[in-house]
């Protein structure tokens, strides 16, 4: 049984082996792109809050692209201090999108989340702050943002 797994293992790899070296390019591909560096959080639950009560929780999953000169085994040992600061912002300020409660206030968001990222990675660190994945908690019952009554929203 081993020798049949070990078999296809290796069948695998003789398969694949071009294919992954054509990926890789050649030289001239890698001088004018640098490699991508970035932190990814583990996904956040952030309240949706209209007139002071709670209607939904939405859950991110952030990752907060680096510069080419930063760290990025330092930074990532401090990804819960990110996620704490996220949350933190979060239940201060809702970032609570006007226009649908099934989605956050992104460009505030990142604006928002980034200068706190930066304050927490050290200067010169942080390039951007992309939102990977937004999935709400609730998708019915929940306030029409103009409004009127409950609706009941399809995801």
């Amino acid at each position: 049984m081993r020798r049949r797994i070990l078999a296809f293992a290796a069948g695998a790899l003789l398969i694949a082996g071009p294919a992954l070296a054509a990926e890789g390019g050649g030289k001239d591909k890698g001088k004018d792109k640098e490699p991508t560096q970035y932190v990814d959080l583990q996904p956040v639950g952030l309240p949706d809050v209209l007139n002071g009560r709670l209607i939904n929780y939405i859950f991110v999953s952030i990752r907060i692209q680096l510069t080419p000169n930063a760290n990025v085994s330092k930074v990532r040992t401090k990804e819960p201090y990110f996620r704490d600061a996220l949350v933190k912002l979060g239940h201060r300020t809702p970032f609570t999108n006007p226009k649908s409660y099934m989605t956050l206030d992104m460009p505030r968001l990142k604006s928002v989340f980034g200068q706190e990222a930066s304050a927490i990675a050290g200067p010169g660190n942080v390039q951007s702050i992309d939102v990977m994945a937004e999935t709400p908690q609730k998708t019915s019952g929940l306030p029409h943002p103009d409004g009127g009554k409950t609706t009941t929203i399809q995801p």
